[in-house]
């Protein structure tokens, strides 16, 4: 009887695999390279604050919380820089969360807007030059908070070289910009 549970088992698994494919969920290429931090331990934000500084031409986030100062500082200084900054952030946690730093992005000139149609806008993605050869995709459990660094069991994947990706990211990142709102304080 086991035999048979477990047979059943796998052959739905493998069905839920094989969904997944037809859904869209598409093998994209594994190239470029791959830096990942843990955090607390591990300077998270100072990998995402590097990938920042070394962009040339355009920053896309999505992000569902927003209080690091030295990722919101990163951005702005960008933005200072002449590239093309702009973030959607989940509108109830911007609203709810008294230090969130997207005010002073959207101050700062930094474009922002707000994703209302979801329950949570819950990424955590920034596309670094996505139009380039070498685009950078940063992804991850964290957060861009304080607590993401410092008080969370979090991770930091910087993703660079896969113009595929990139590509996906970028589509997605379009997506929710078509249904957000500009941001107003």
């Amino acid at each position: 009887m086991k035999k048979k549970h477990f047979l059943v088992f796998v052959l739905c698994a493998i069905a839920s695999s094989a969904s997944a494919l037809d859904a869209g969920a598409k093998p994209l290429p594994a190239t470029g390279t791959v830096q990942v931090a843990f955090t607390p331990e591990e300077d998270a934000t100072g990998l995402i604050v590097k990938a920042l500084r070394d962009a040339n031409k355009t920053v896309r986030v999505l992000a569902y919380s927003f209080t690091s100062n030295e990722i919101s500082f990163a951005l702005i200084e960008a933005k200072r820089r002449g590239l093309d900054v702009q973030v959607i952030a989940d509108a109830e946690q911007i609203r709810r969360l008294e230090y969130n730093k997207v005010g002073l992005m959207h101050q700062a000139g930094v474009r922002v807007w707000l994703d209302e149609q979801h329950q949570s806008a819950h990424n955590k993605v920034m596309v670094i030059d996505g139009d380039s050869a070498s685009p950078t995709i940063v992804t991850g459990s964290m957060n861009f908070t304080y607590s993401g660094q410092f008080k969370n069991a979090e991770n930091v994947l910087i993703l660079r070289g896969n113009k595929p990706l990139a590509d996906a990211y970028s589509a997605n990142w379009q997506r929710h910009h078509n249904h957000a709102t500009p941001y107003r304080p």
